[in-house]
């Protein structure tokens, strides 16, 4: 079997600025749906089409699906984590000692109400490993900053402390080549068009 390829984007823009979404419904901006637009003109030939549940990933999703006459799995799975009570709050609304020693390393701090990265981690990790043990050629996944980050350190086996050093703005796509057997994945690129 040759190799086949698996493309990580994250969704565009959001209303409403930036902040700890977690399972938030708010809509893409114009310009958030105009990076995704950008993004499917330039680049294409997926086989598979997954998304995040999340409105900004399963609305752009869907219509690509449709445009390309191929189907789309929603993956619960590739759901953002849920920040409990930072849920929909901005960065500078959170307590700067809090934020602090939530960046520094996110797998010993749990915003109260959060989702556990352990837990979080465990079912991207179950999503990961299916889009690894599936058949099709060149998919493309449509999810969240948190979840490209966690992929990307599995990927290349890094401490969940680093999550937070793995930039990914809106509309970037990581492409990771997933070869036959024993091969390893591997990080291709990772990068945004702006």
């Amino acid at each position: 079997m040759s190799d086949r390829f698996v493309t990580l984007l994250r969704h565009g823009e959001v209303a409403g600025g930036p902040r700890f979404r977690g399972p938030g419904d708010d809509p893409l901006t114009t310009r958030g749906r105009a990076q995704l637009d950008d993004f499917f003109a330039r680049f294409g030939g997926w086989d598979r089409l997954i998304a995040s549940p999340s409105r900004r990933c399963r609305e752009p999703a869907s219509a690509l699906a449709a445009q390309m006459g191929i189907g789309l799995t929603i993956d619960p799975d590739l759901a953002e984590r849920g920040f409990g009570e930072w849920n929909g709050r901005a960065a500078a609304e959170i307590p700067a000692p809090d934020l602090a020693r939530f960046y520094r390393d996110p797998s010993a701090f749990t915003p109260a109400g959060a989702e556990p990265l352990d837990v979080f981690a465990r079912r991207v990790r179950r999503s990961w490993s299916a889009r690894v043990a599936a058949e099709s050629r060149n998919a493309l996944l449509l999810t969240h900053g948190g979840v490209i980050r966690l992929i990307i350190a599995e990927v290349l086996h890094l401490p969940m402390a680093s999550l937070g050093l793995i930039e990914v703005p809106y509309a970037c796509a990581t492409r990771i080549r997933v070869p036959a057997a024993p091969g390893r994945p591997s990080l291709i690129c990772h990068g945004s068009l702006d």
